[in-house]
């Protein structure tokens, strides 16, 4: 057996064994947004350091842990800390966590993020829509043989955020008055902050925000099936654009700042994406 196939059954077991709670739609939450696990009526929880051989979050302000309950009456599983290539983890790790998810059942995955921000019309503190993504400067979680029990050996990606999930979130942003930026979203291995000279290239690339994050976890949940659906966070403009060095505490302090917009934003569009699912 695939041996990453196998360390995946073996978390899977450990959930089942631990966990009494079959969720419907998975959260991610980004660098200064793990406030919006207050807004779940929370089941249970699982700590990452208690299954074993899984990674565990070693980034600031991720606690480690999958959280189970309700968002209004929406079954999820959010994910308090994620785990970044940056942390030496092997990219079959890094997404072992949305994986796992996968073998719960979710079936739509929202993904969120701090990022920085390229376009220049974009300002700290506005969230953008992912409509598509770079992913070329990190390595992709398929490399290696096929777990054909996860999916086929050549996964389409030409619409890894689906648009009616993102028309959704367009939607309630506009109901509760939330400016919502659209763009694309590209991965870079950090944990180095980029130099304007690697951030004009991800600009002539075509990218509008720039992290350390999300895109190869999009690429494994869309080999699983599961849809995606992504929201930034812009807490920083990027190297060369920004007047001040970036730091981790600018980070933290916009996911502070915008802690309740985007609370409200996510909360009611995982209720409103559960019900286009079903």
């Amino acid at each position: 057996m695939n041996p990453i196939y196998q360390k995946l059954l073996s978390c899977f077991e450990t959930y089942k064994e631990r966990i009494d709670f079959k969720p419907e739609i998975g959260i991610v939450l980004g660098s200064g947004l793990g406030s919006f696990a207050d807004q779940i009526d929370i089941r249970a929880e699982l700590d990452y350091r208690d299954i074993k051989d899984f990674p565990v979050s070693t980034a600031p302000s991720h606690d480690g842990k999958y959280i189970f309950g309700y968002l209004g009456d929406v079954k999820v599983v959010c994910m308090k800390g994620r785990i970044h290539y940056y942390e030496g983890y092997p990219i079959s790790d890094v997404v072992l966590p949305i994986r796992l998810m996968g073998m719960m059942g979710i079936k739509c995955v929202f993904l969120t993020n701090a990022s920085g921000g390229i376009n220049s019309e974009f300002n700290i503190g506005d969230f953008m829509i992912l409509k598509d993504q770079i992913s070329n400067f990190v390595p992709s979680p398929l490399i290696g043989p096929n777990i054909d029990e996860l999916g086929v050996r050549f996964p389409d990606m030409s619409s890894i955020y689906r648009p009616e999930l993102r028309d959704i979130v367009k939607k309630v942003a506009d109901e509760l008055n939330i400016n919502v930026q659209e763009g694309v979203y590209i991965q870079l291995s950090g944990p180095n902050y980029e130099t304007p000279a690697e951030i004009r290239m991800c600009k002539s690339l075509g990218a509008d925000a720039v992290g350390m994050s999300t895109a190869v976890e999009a690429i494994a949940a869309n080999h699983m099936g599961i849809k995606c659906v992504g929201i930034s966070c812009i807490s920083n403009m990027a190297s060369g654009i920004s007047k001040v060095p970036l730091s981790q505490e600018e980070v933290e302090e916009t996911g502070r700042r915008v802690a309740t917009s985007f609370q409200k934003l996510v909360k009611e569009c995982v209720i409103r994406i559960n019900k286009e699912i079903d």
